[in-house]
C-alpha cells in the first residue's frame, strides 16, 4: 500500500512540475504587444537625480521604481550628435558600421557637405516645403524595427515621430510604415516624406487643420511650479543664458506669443516645452488611430522628444528653463503611460528610455568657477591650418574640408604635385597638436592599422568609418567648444567626454526585471536586448551585447 501511495505521490509531483514548466514557458513566450522606444534629446544622466524631488509619480519615477535602471550607460564613440545617437540606439552599433557620421558631413565622392537624411529623390508629404525631401538611404544597417518587420513577415507596424526629421527617420529605419516630423517656420504642420507614403492619413490631416499649433503659441511659457522650488538651478537672471530674439533678458515669463516674428514663427514650438507636449499629443493619436498594440503582431513606436535639446543649447544645463522643461516632460510621460495602460494594457507593452547625447556646462560658467574651459574660433582654426599647409608645401587647396573634427585632404592635388601623402599627414598631425584647444590627433591610417580598446582613442576609432571619414581626426580639450554655431552664452555637445556620453537608460514593462546596476553598458546594447526580448534576429551591423540582467 505504501508503494502504491508513493507512486501516486511521484506521479502527482511530476505532473505538477510539468504544469509549472509549461506555465513558465508560456509566460516567457508572451511577447509584448508594443515596444515604445523613447529618446529624450540632450538628457544628461544627472537630470534624473537632480530634479527627482520635483517629478511626479507617473513619469520618470514610475520607470525608475518599476523598471531596470542602468546608471552607467554611455556612448562609446566620439562624435555625440543627434543623428549619430539615434542611429546607434536603433541599429545597435556605431558609425564605423552604420555610416551616420554626424548631422551633416563632408562627402568625399560628391565633394560637398551632405545632410544625414537628405534625399531629393523624394518629396515632402504634407506641405510645399523641402523639409520632407528625405529618406534613410545613408543608414547602412538595419534597425530594431526593420528586424521586427522581417521576423513577422512584414506584419506589425513600425512608426516613428519627432519634431526633427533626422530623429524620426533614423529611429524608424528602412521599412518603417511611417515617420512624422514637424515643419516649422511659417508652415506649422506635421509632415512626412514620399519615401513612406503618397499622402498623410486622414486623421493626421485633421490634426494639421486644427488649432492645436496656434493654441500652444497663444500662451506665455511660465514656470510650472513656484519659482522658489527650482533649487537645483541657477538664478533665473544670470549671464550664462541666451535670450530669445526680441527678449531683453532670458527670464520668466517668456511671452512667446509676442516673439513669433523674431523667432521664425512656429519654430518657437520647438524652442519651448510645448514641442514635447505636441509630440506626446501625436504619439497618443498614433496609438489610437493606428491601433498600435491591438493586433496579433508586435508593433514598434519610436518617440524622440527634441525640445529639450533646443532649450538646453540656449539656456544651458543649470537653467530654470531646462529644469522646468524636464518637469513638464515628466508630466507628458505620465500622460503617455496612462494612455498606454488603458489602450494596450499595463503588462502588454515594453518601454526603453534613453537620450541621444548629453551636454557640456556653459564654458563661461566653468571659467568663472576656475574649471578649464572656453570657446575656439572654428574659422580661425581652419584658416590657420590651411595657411600652414600652403606655406609648407607651396601650393593651395591641399585641404578639401575640415568638419566634424576631421580633416579631408584633396587627394587629386596631392597626386598632381607629387606630394608624399603619408608625410603630409604626419606633418599636419604634428602641427594640429600644437593648438591650445586640441587634445589628441590621429591619422585614418593609424585607426585602420591599430586597435584601440579603451579611452578616447577607442571612442574615436568606433566613430571612424573608412569609407566616409577624413584623413585626420582630432579631439578637443574637455569643455572646449567651437563658436562656429554658437553664441558665446550657449553650450553644445559632440565630444567623447562623460558629460556628453553619460545618459539615462531605463527598461520598463513586459519582460523586464525591476532593479538597477552601476555596471558599464554602451548604448549599443539597447538593440540586442530588445531583440532578445522579442526573440528576433539582431540588426545586421550589431556590435552590442544583451543586457541579460534586465530581462526576466
Amino acid at each position: 500500500m505504501k508503494k502504491y501511495f508513493s507512486l501516486i505521490t511521484i506521479l502527482l509531483f511530476l505532473t505538477n512540475c510539468n504544469t509549472t514548466s509549461e506555465k513558465n514557458i508560456s509566460q516567457s513566450n508572451s511577447k509584448p504587444k508594443l515596444i515604445v522606444g523613447i529618446v529624450v534629446d540632450q538628457m544628461r544622466y544627472d537630470y534624473l537625480s537632480r530634479y527627482y524631488d520635483n517629478y511626479g509619480n507617473g513619469g520618470f519615477k514610475r520607470l525608475l521604481q518599476g523598471g531596470y535602471n542602468l546608471k552607467n550607460a554611455h556612448y562609446n564613440y566620439a562624435l555625440t550628435k543627434t543623428a549619430v545617437g539615434h542611429a546607434s540606439i536603433f541599429t545597435g552599433t556605431t558609425p564605423e558600421n552604420h555610416g551616420i557620421m554626424g548631422n551633416d558631413w563632408y562627402d568625399k565622392s560628391l565633394k560637398k557637405e551632405i545632410y544625414c537624411v537628405g534625399d531629393d529623390n523624394f518629396k515632402t508629404i504634407g506641405s510645399n516645403s523641402n523639409e520632407g525631401n528625405c529618406s534613410p538611404k545613408r543608414l547602412m544597417t538595419t534597425t530594431i524595427g526593420d528586424q521586427l518587420h522581417l521576423a513577422q513577415n512584414m506584419n506589425g507596424k513600425n512608426i516613428s515621430i519627432s519634431m526633427k526629421n533626422r530623429a524620426a527617420i533614423l529611429s524608424g529605419g528602412h521599412t518603417a510604415n511611417a515617420a512624422y516630423w514637424f515643419d516649422d517656420g511659417d508652415v506649422g504642420q506635421w509632415i512626412s516624406s514620399s519615401y513612406y507614403m503618397d499622402e498623410l492619413p486622414s486623421w493626421l490631416k485633421k490634426i494639421n487643420a486644427s488649432d492645436i499649433f496656434e493654441n500652444y503659441l497663444s500662451k506665455p511659457w511660465t514656470t510650472s511650479l513656484d519659482i522658489d522650488k527650482y533649487k537645483n538651478s541657477q538664478s533665473d537672471d544670470n549671464r550664462y543664458e541666451d535670450p530669445f530674439e526680441g527678449e531683453e533678458k532670458p527670464v520668466f515669463p517668456h511671452h512667446i506669443e509676442n516673439l513669433r516674428e523674431e523667432n521664425d514663427n512656429f519654430l518657437l514650438i520647438r524652442l519651448t516645452p510645448f514641442g514635447n507636449s505636441l509630440t506626446t499629443d501625436l504619439a497618443i493619436s498614433v496609438i489610437d488611430n493606428e491601433s498600435l498594440g491591438m493586433s496579433d503582431y508586435t508593433d514598434f513606436l519610436s518617440i524622440s522628444y527634441t525640445s529639450t535639446d533646443e532649450i538646453g543649447h540656449r539656456f544651458g544645463p543649470r537653467s530654470i528653463e531646462i529644469e522646468d522643461t524636464f518637469i513638464r516632460i515628466d508630466r507628458d510621460l505620465e500622460r503617455l503611460f496612462t494612455h498606454l495602460d488603458k489602450k494596450v494594457g499595463k503588462d502588454a507593452y515594453t518601454v526603453f528610455l534613453t537620450s541621444d547625447h548629453g551636454v557640456s556646462e556653459v564654458p563661461k560658467f566653468l571659467e568663472d568657477i576656475k574649471i578649464p574651459s572656453g570657446y575656439r574660433s572654428s574659422k580661425k582654426f581652419w584658416q590657420s591650418i590651411r595657411e600652414f599647409t600652403k606655406e609648407t608645401y607651396r601650393t593651395e587647396g591641399l585641404i578639401e574640408d575640415i568638419s566634424n573634427n576631421q580633416v579631408y585632404l584633396n587627394h587629386d592635388k596631392i597626386k598632381k604635385h607629387n606630394i608624399d601623402k603619408a608625410q603630409l599627414v604626419e606633418t599636419l598631425i604634428e602641427h594640429i597638436i600644437t593648438y591650445n584647444n586640441v587634445y589628441k590627433v590621429v591619422s585614418a591610417k593609424a585607426l585602420q592599422n591599430t586597435q584601440f580598446i579603451e579611452g578616447i582613442m577607442g571612442k574615436v576609432q568606433r566613430g571612424y568609418n573608412q569609407k566616409f571619414s577624413g584623413d585626420i581626426l582630432f579631439v578637443e580639450k574637455p569643455s572646449m567648444l567651437s563658436d562656429w554655431y554658437l553664441n558665446l552664452e550657449a553650450t553644445n555637445h559632440g565630444s567623447p567626454y562623460s558629460y556628453d556620453t553619460h545618459v539615462p537608460l531605463i527598461f520598463y514593462g513586459n519582460g523586464i526585471e525591476k532593479g538597477e546596476t552601476f555596471t558599464y553598458h554602451p548604448i549599443v546594447d539597447i538593440a540586442p536586448t530588445i531583440s532578445a526580448l522579442l526573440g528576433i534576429q539582431f540588426t545586421d551591423g550589431n556590435s552590442g551585447m544583451v543586457i541579460t540582467e534586465a530581462l526576466k
